[in-house]
């Protein structure tokens, strides 16, 4: 379980302080699908940075599985699997040869590193690259690359920023099936995506985020009924813009 109270980060720009996050709070529970929605410069990005501990929040608490990540950093990373925005390969690996170089990272003995490889290639279904070297792959490749490669320590809790952006329909469609895989496992399973129709499918539970703040969360039925729409994506347009939001 992830849980985020009162999140708070602002950035310096030559055109003064800029308010990043501003007292973002929402709870992400274990065998559920959380979705952060926002429009572009909402926060997400910042929001998920602050919890995977690339950046230091100004003000405010983040616990994974009861730990806090400002006292026990390190126990919270053992915790989390992160696909990142930027999610380059090292490309002149394999696929295996990128997993078992961060499962070595992770401290991890060769006979779990194999173990736990196949266990990620067969669901993301890389068995066809495995052994390629990955200078040359398709976006949605180097994306499961990436995926496998965070995955590979077995964490409880995942975070995929935009895992499906770029991708073409089939492979599309097989990491939203991998997704629903890894909450069946009972993980806690927090992605952003500008896609409504992605989230609406996917989401247990749905956070919007507008100007560095959460305007309004639950599920899609109950976004819907709150701004009286047929579709998300016209209650999103709603909650971006209401001064009264849903949270439930």
């Amino acid at each position: 379980m992830i849980d985020v109270r009162d999140l708070h980060k602002q950035f310096k720009t030559k055109n003064g302080i800029v308010k990043a996050v501003d007292g973002v709070s929402f709870t992400a529970n274990d065998g559920e699908i959380t979705g952060l929605l926002g429009p572009n410069g909402a926060g997400k990005t910042t929001t998920m940075r602050m919890l995977y501990t690339l950046m230091t929040p100004d003000r405010g608490t983040v616990t994974v599985d009861g730990f806090d990540i400002a006292k026990d950093a390190e126990a919270v990373r053992r915790r989390l699997g992160v696909l990142p925005d930027a999610r380059g390969v090292y490309k002149r690996l394999s696929p295996r040869e990128n997993i078992a170089y961060f499962g070595r990272l992770h401290g991890m003995k060769e006979d779990a590193i194999a173990k736990q490889t196949q266990r990620l290639s067969d669901a993301l279904g890389m068995a066809e690259i495995m052994d390629r070297q990955t200078e040359g792959f398709s976006q949605g490749q180097r994306t499961k690359t990436a995926i496998a490669r965070a995955l590979v320590h077995d964490p409880r809790n995942v975070i995929l920023d935009e895992p499906t952006n770029g991708l073409d329909v089939m492979t599309t469609r097989a990491m939203r099936e991998f997704l629903r895989h890894l909450r069946s496992e009972g993980r806690c399973v927090i992605f952003s995506s500008h896609i409504m129709q992605e989230v609406a499918a996917l989401c247990d539970r749905i956070v919007i985020i507008a100007k560095g703040q959460v305007v309004a969360q639950g599920n899609a039925d109950e976004l819907r009924a709150h701004y009286g729409e047929e579709n998300l994506e016209d209650a999103f347009v709603k909650a971006i813009g209401s001064e009264e939001g849903l949270h439930l």
